[in-house]
């Protein structure tokens, strides 16, 4: 089986142009996260994982698409072409193609590809966090940072609407409607809801 794999960072982000060329390569089922890929505890992802078997194909249309981080990336590589025995396709970067070049100079070369390019997917998050870090900053010097507001969620509201939901009388979209907040909170606060994390990211409930 050819399954492909897709993954943007949030829920703002379009996954359109990575949908369509995995189905261009002709996959038989697509696995979508809209998760960060500061490492792989995400939810499509390990479904994907546990549905791999011996002879499958994974589809990626880039590297960074799997994660980006340098050591998981490698480690998970190596799980599912070594461990499951499935191969995997890198679609924007052809010399990572297992199905190809198995000979000792194909996999050597693969693997010094894998880890380039693994690494420049480290490095480009770790960038993007040091630039956040020195906007704040500068913004902050100059009186213009204030941070974010704490969003006060009325408890029993969110739990009713949550109910609605899940029975399936109220899609998402209509479920953040009711509590006026936009799609992406609302993910957050259904995956953050009851830990210390939720508390972190700036909500809190009613008392």
């Amino acid at each position: 089986m050819k399954i492909g794999y897709a993954r943007v960072s949030t829920v703002d982000q379009n996954e359109a142009r990575q949908m369509e060329a995995l189905r261009e390569e002709g996959v038989d089922r697509i696995y979508m996260d809209k998760k960060s890929g500061k490492d792989f505890n995400r939810p499509e992802y390990q479904k994907m994982i546990a549905s791999l078997r011996k002879g499958d194909v994974l589809v990626i249309h880039s590297i960074d698409r799997l994660g980006r981080n340098y050591e998981e990336i490698i480690a998970e590589w190596r799980k599912i072409t070594k461990e499951i025995e499935a191969d995997i396709i890198v679609q924007d970067m052809p010399l990572l193609n297992t199905t190809q070049n198995k000979d000792l100079t194909g996999t050597l070369i693969a693997d010094i590809v894998l880890q380039l390019l693994s690494y420049v997917a480290q490095r480009e998050r770790e960038n993007i966090r040091q630039r956040q870090k020195e906007g704040i900053a500068i913004a902050k010097a100059q009186g213009k940072y204030k941070g974010r507001a704490k969003k006060e969620i009325n408890k029993e509201l969110f739990k009713n609407a949550k109910i609605r939901w899940q029975n399936g009388e109220i899609t998402k979209v209509q479920f953040a409607d009711i509590m006026g907040i936009s799609r992406s909170t609302l993910y957050k606060l259904l995956e953050d809801e009851g830990n210390d994390r939720f508390y972190k990211q700036g909500y809190y409930y009613e008392k």
